[in-house]
């Protein structure tokens, strides 16, 4: 399998790092249930219909169950393996939410900054005391979205870091 193609230079690479928020340390149960979303998220893009969908679902929930609790050498190969395979399983066009980078309705009529609406600072009683995420999540420090101020939006990926 060829390695994956890495298709940013090396300054948009650096100026990519500075905006994206830190990623906490998982734990190996973490990164395998990452693993199992990404992968039903990829089976969803690729299934036609609901019941062709389930019946993939429940295999690919049979694969990850028959390796459930063995050495933890073998599972960081396997992890590293199912990886690899749902790279080679990507979606050329993965389905997305429509309200998310990529989907249809995405910024469509954002609210304009409270500073742009009332710039003498004197807001109304009842206007938002809160910052909108790109994608219509409350930017807050306690969910760690947008906590420093800023999100990238990677539109070739069609996702938010």
């Amino acid at each position: 399998m060829p390695p994956r193609p890495q298709v940013l230079n090396d300054v948009f690479q650096q100026a990519a790092d500075q905006a994206r928020q830190k990623l906490p340390q998982l734990t190996q149960n973490q990164q395998v249930t990452r693993l199992y979303r990404n992968s039903l998220k990829v089976l969803n893009s690729w299934a036609i219909d609901r019941d062709i969908f389930n019946e993939e679902a429940t295999k690919l929930r049979a694969r990850f169950d028959e390796s459930r609790g063995c050495n933890p050498g073998k599972a960081l190969r396997l992890l590293r393996e199912g990886e690899d395979e749902l790279y080679a399983f990507m979606h050329p066009d993965p389905y997305r939410n429509p309200v998310m980078p990529g989907g249809t309705k995405f910024m469509r009529n954002p609210p304009l900054p409270m500073d742009v609406c009332f710039p003498d600072g004197n807001y109304p009683a009842d206007a938002p005391k809160y910052e909108i995420n790109p994608d219509w999540s409350k930017a807050t420090p306690e969910n760690g979205r947008a906590a420093t101020g800023y999100v990238l939006i990677d539109f070739g990926k069609k996702n938010m870091e």
